[in-house]
Formats: C-alpha cells, structure tokens, sequence
C-alpha cells in the first residue's frame, strides 16, 4: 500500500484523494483552511453549478485555454460520469438552461457534504488548518512535504490541487504556483478571469441595474499598443511566444445572451466569457464592447420598425417615442448619441436620423479600460504550463510521483459548469493515475513526521 498526498481541499484536491483512496492506498488530504470546499461553497451563487450536461464535443468547444491537454482527462470521467458519480454518492441532480448541472437542492453545501462522506468513507485522513510550506524532492522523485509548523509528511506520491489566485478571500494564495516553480516547472503569466469589465469614462451613470437579455455582442479590437506592459497579468511569466498583433476593428470574441450594468461598466454571462478571451490582451490593443439590441432584425427590418411607432407616436417628443423600443434607462444614451433634439416631436425625424438611431440599437458599443480582479475572478488565466505535464496521467514530466489537477494548471474554461468539470476530470485522472502507480517500497518513515 502506497501513500498519496493530496494538498487542497477544493473540488479537485477531493476528488483526487477519493479515487486514490478507492484503490486502497492510504491518503492524506491537506486543508489550510478550516472547512473543506470553500470557494466550492460561494460557486454558482452558493448553488453549485457543478458540471455541464451538453456533449463531448460541445464541452472541448468551452475550454478556451488548451482545450487538447484534457482529451484523456475528459475520456477517462467525463461530464456525464460526473453526474452518475455524484448521483452514486447521494447528491441528486438537476439539468437547467443552457445545460446547467446543479444540485437539486440548489444548495453547494449539499455537493461538498456528500464529497465529505465519500472521503470518510474512503478512509481519507483529512488535515483541516495544516498549510503546506514546501514541496521536496530528490533525485527527481517526490520525497516528501514540510508544513508551516515545520512537520515533514514521507509519500510515494503527491497531488497538487492548490487552486489559482480567484477569490482570496476563500485561501487562494498561488501557493501552488510557487511549489512548481521550485520543482522546476514554469508558470505562464496570471490573469483574472471571468470577470466583469470596467467602462472608460465618461459611463451613463444611469444604466447601473438595467439588464439586457437575448442581446447580441462583440468585443472588438480598437488601437494596437504593440509591446506595453500588461496592467492585468499580476503574477507569473510570459510563455514566450511571440505575441500576434491585433488589426483594429479584428473581432476578439462574439457571443449571444445576457449582461448587466454595474456601477462602473458591466457584467453578466456574455461579459464573464468574453473576459476568457480579452485578460491577456490589453497589453496588446484597446478594445471596445458592441451591443446589439436587436439582433433578430435587420437594419432595414429596424427601420420599419422605428417608422412603424413613430407613426403611432407622430406627436409626441423623441425621448417620449421610444419606450415600446427600448428600456427606459437606455433611451437618453441612445438620443444622446444620436445627436438628435430628445425634444423633437417623432413624425418630424427624417429617414437619415431614424436610419442612425436604428444604426445605434445594433452596435451601442463602450470602450473598455480594464477586466475585474482576483476579488471577483470565478478563475485564474494561466497556470503551471501543461507541456511540461503528461496529459494521459497528470503526473509532471520533471518530477516522478508529482501530479496536478485543478486550477493551478494552465487551463480555463467558460462558464456554465466547465471549470468545475476541468477540476473533477484532472482531479480524477490525477488519482487514479497516482494509485495505479507502481511505487518503490520504502523502509521506515521519516522520524520527525506527524502520525
């Protein structure tokens, strides 16, 4: 019987102890905080939405960073052997919108609870408060790890799942960043992700709340900067590559379905996904987001219909017109912009200014001065670099009986449950594989480590 070492106590750090647990081995599962599962807890709003119900494929489409690296992890426990395997354990389970996979109960403790019992069951030693300090090797195997209260912990095996550096209020700290580094690995540069963006000044204060459904966006390339530094990535280091220059007006992410304003630009879903793509970039170019608030009609198909209430309304002011169109808070930006008198009565607006309002309701667009950080980042951009990882096992190529899982790698997904997916298909692979290990056997322990 081997020993595995687990280190985070998140949704992979505990699903990678389960497995190797399952096998037989002894595993010992290292929390620094008191609880496990606490940025598990606040996700999905405190609900969980723990996986997405659509097909393989569409799931590969929602990883936006290294999307290949996961081929085995997702063939070895996909989306729909993650809904079997928490139905397995007790947790019954609801398909919504958009593929949605919650709990039926709506509540994310119900997903941890249940993960918790699997643990006890599996025989799992779970060490609540204890951070880990260092991560030691020698001659390129993994001898064991030091916690802060200098306690030294012998394994045959140890799976990192520290997590990135989103929410830090639940622990993340990228203590896991820092243990790779020392094993030799390279982290590529951090950035926050899924996240609202921030608004150039001046924004109409006045738009704080409204929210935009069925809306159609992009998020567009404006002005290219060339070699700035970035003001985003906070941590990490460059892959190296040679960065590709952005054209302006080049489109760096589409999208259709909701946002909201807040009171310093926007958030909601098709904001969150298009942050995926744009974190990395405002080192590169200036980028602006375009609303189209009527995408089911054509420009021409708008006009008519502008004409069509303007008739109706042929005596009342413009700013008084429009209400059947558009929601109140929207209607002084657009005859701001326009240009047009908000005081004209409508049958006096000629063909040319109702062509550009028409014009304005499909592309509103804002400038944007930056994404949100790490306080309301749902993940962290980048990570330890998978080249330097076997994506059939998880195991590091550097360090023989060193395996990753979670966050802490360099990839990310959209929202909608595909992040949480990514944690309990690494994290499963990372197990099983470090249990199926062929190990040394080792005579004694360690005399100063912790029974």
């Amino acid at each position: 019987m081997a020993r595995i070492l687990v280190v985070g106590g998140g949704a992979a750090g505990m699903m990678a102890a389960a497995v190797a647990a399952k096998k037989g081995h002894e595993v010992l599962l290292f929390e620094q905080n008191e609880k496990l599962g606490k940025k598990l807890y606040i996700t999905g709003k405190g609900r969980c939405n723990l996986t997405n119900a659509c097909d393989r494929e569409e799931l590969y489409k929602n990883v936006v960073t290294n999307p290949r690296f996961l081929y085995s992890a997702f063939a070895k426990f996909s989306n729909q052997e993650t809904i079997a395997y928490f139905n397995s354990i007790g947790l019954a389970t609801k398909i919504e919108r958009g593929g949605r996979v919650f709990p039926v109960s709506d509540h994310s403790s119900d997903v941890i609870r249940v993960l918790g019992q699997e643990l006890k069951r599996r025989g799992v030693k779970v060490l609540l408060g204890t951070k880990v300090k260092e991560i030691m090797d020698d001659n390129g195997c993994f001898a064991l790890l030091v916690t802060e209260d200098e306690k030294k912990y012998f394994g045959d095996a140890c799976i990192l799942a520290t997590g990135g550096l989103s929410y830090p209020t639940t622990g993340a700290t990228g203590d896991g960043y820092r243990f790779a580094s020392q094993l030799g690995h390279h982290v590529t540069e951090l950035f926050p992700s899924l996240v609202s963006f921030k608004l150039k000044e001046p924004f109409p204060a006045e738009l704080e709340g409204l929210s935009l459904k069925n809306i159609r966006v992009h998020l567009v390339a404006d002005l290219w900067y060339g070699e700035e530094k970035s003001e985003i990535g906070q941590q990490g280091k460059k892959a190296g590559s040679k960065k590709k220059k952005r054209r302006p007006g080049e489109i760096l992410f589409e999208d259709f379905g909701e946002l909201v304003f807040t009171g310093t630009g926007i958030s909601g879903p098709v904001v969150l996904s298009a942050s995926s793509y744009a974190a990395p970039l405002f080192a590169e170019c200036a980028m602006s987001f375009h609303i189209d608030l009527k995408p089911a009609l054509s420009i021409d198909q708008l006009d008519a219909r502008i004409l069509r209430d303007f008739d109706e309304a042929k005596n009342k002011c413009l700013k008084n017109a429009l209400d059947h169109l558009l929601p109140q808070k929207l209607i002084r930006v657009i005859i701001e912009r326009s240009g047009i008198s908000p005081d004209r009565q409508a049958g006096a607006i000629k063909k040319g200014e109702r062509r550009q309002l028409a014009g304005l309701l499909k592309d509103l667009y804002f400038p944007v001065q930056a994404c949100g950080g790490y306080a309301e980042a749902v993940i962290t951009k980048g990570g330890i670099d998978v080249g330097e990882i076997n994506p059939s096992t998880m195991e590091s190529r550097l360090v023989k009986g060193i395996y990753f899982a979670g966050e802490v790698l360099d990839v990310d997904a959209l929202t909608g449950g595909f992040n949480l997916q990514v944690a309990w298909s690494s994290g499963y692979l990372a197990g099983l594989s470090a249990a199926g290990k062929d190990f040394p056997v080792r005579n004694g322990i360690l005399e100063n480590e912790q029974k």
